[in-house]
C-alpha cells in the first residue's frame, strides 16, 4: 500500500470508493469534483495494485483556527489493516505544517470502530450535531490538538 496525492484524474475511483464506504452518505458527484479540485484541500489516496483503496481529505480553515478531516474512508475489503490510520496520520502531518492548532472531524455515533481509532489517535469528543446524517443519525464531533501548532 502506498499513499499518494489524489487529483481530478481519480474522480471515478473516488466515486466508487465513496459508494462502497458510505452508501447512505456518499458525496454527490459535484462535491467529489470540488474536493479533488480545490487547491487548499489536502487530498490523499491509498493505492494497492494500482487501485484506490482509501481516501482522506483535509480542509484547512484559517478563519476557524482549525482544519477538518472532510472525509476519510477505506474500501471495506481492505479495512482493519491500518490503512485508515495511515491516511489519517499522513493528512494530519500535512495539516500540521499549516500551523493550525486543531483538527476536527465528524463521525456517526454508531461507528464505534472509527470512534475507537480516532480516540487512539488523540481525538476527543467535543460536540454532538443532532440529526447530522441523511438518515437522521447524530454526528459526533471530535477534535485533536496538533503537537507543533
Amino acid at each position: 500500500m502506498e499513499i499518494q496525492t489524489a487529483s481530478l484524474r481519480d474522480l471515478a475511483a473516488l466515486r466508487r470508493l465513496e459508494h462502497a464506504c458510505f452508501e447512505k452518505d456518499a458525496w454527490p458527484l459535484l462535491d467529489l469534483m470540488a474536493v479533488l479540485a480545490w487547491p487548499d484541500v489536502i487530498k490523499l489516496k491509498a493505492v494497492e495494485d494500482n487501485e484506490m483503496i482509501g481516501f482522506v481529505a483535509g480542509d484547512p480553515r484559517s478563519s476557524e483556527g482549525a482544519s477538518w478531516i472532510a472525509t476519510i474512508g477505506v474500501d471495506p475489503r481492505y479495512q482493519r489493516r491500518g490503512i485508515g490510520r495511515a491516511l489519517l496520520r499522513a493528512c494530519e502531518e500535512r495539516l500540521e505544517r499549516l500551523r493550525l492548532p486543531r483538527v476536527k472531524l465528524t463521525v456517526r455515533m454508531s461507528n464505534q470502530a472509527a470512534i475507537a481509532l480516532y480516540e487512539k489517535e488523540g481525538y476527543r469528543s467535543v460536540d454532538i450535531w443532532r440529526k447530522y446524517y441523511n438518515d437522521g443519525e447524530d454526528g459526533l464531533v471530535m477534535e485533536k490538538v496538533l503537537r507543533s501548532a
